[in-house]
């Protein structure tokens, strides 16, 4: 986790620095629209760092809307997105930086590459005791022969470790283009959670 961790924060974070110290100077409402983005991205990171074993899909779900507010702020009309996940699911545990990953690639691999961008869909659905975590993207696609790159091999392998044969992550390539990658765990949600529930 660590490693993971180390190798996506430091990227993403001096790029959007970098981002707000060209807009402080051309515009700057939108520097502080992505500032103020970028601190809700931190304050959703930084639990998931201290206490790795208490990831839920909620919080995972408010680092992913902070982070692609400003990545929308940096492809601007070229990243569309939309979240379809039942509030009474924001309490299912699932493992820490996960989504993260999941959506990371969808814009790196699927559409930075694509000159007019597209669209990033996470949907997240219950079927019995199975929970399904999907990130659907409209990009170029994905290679069928080409090996995990290290977020995806990391995600197998927890997934693996945590859950063994209970536990997949799958990669489709849907119909009319893009990739879908999915997470299906065992479902287990914060009965104690309630209403407050992130």
């Amino acid at each position: 986790m660590a490693a993971l961790q180390a190798q996506i924060e430091p990227h993403f974070l001096f790029n959007t620095l970098a981002l707000i110290g060209q807009l402080i100077e051309t515009d700057p409402p939108q520097a502080a629209k992505i500032h103020t983005h970028l601190i809700a991205y931190l304050r959703a990171t930084l639990p998931q760092m201290r206490g790795p074993g208490s990831a839920t899909l909620g919080r995972q779900l408010e680092m992913a809307r902070a982070y692609l507010a400003i990545m929308q702020a940096r492809m601007k009309a070229r990243l569309a997105v939309s979240i379809d996940v039942p509030a009474q699911m924001h309490s299912a545990s699932l493992p820490p930086m996960m989504l993260q990953i999941l959506i990371e690639n969808a814009i790196k691999h699927g559409l930075e590459p694509k000159v007019e961008g597209g669209r990033i869909d996470i949907r997240a659905s219950v079927d019995g005791a199975t929970m399904q975590v999907e990130v659907q993207d409209d990009g170029v696609g994905f290679n069928l022969h080409a090996d995990d790159g290290v977020g995806l091999s990391n995600v197998r392998e927890r997934l693996r470790l945590l859950y063994g044969q209970r536990a997949q992550l799958v990669l489709e390539a849907p119909h009319g283009g893009g990739t879908r990658a999915l997470i299906r765990l065992p479902y287990a949600p914060d009965i104690f959670a309630g209403n407050a529930a992130k």
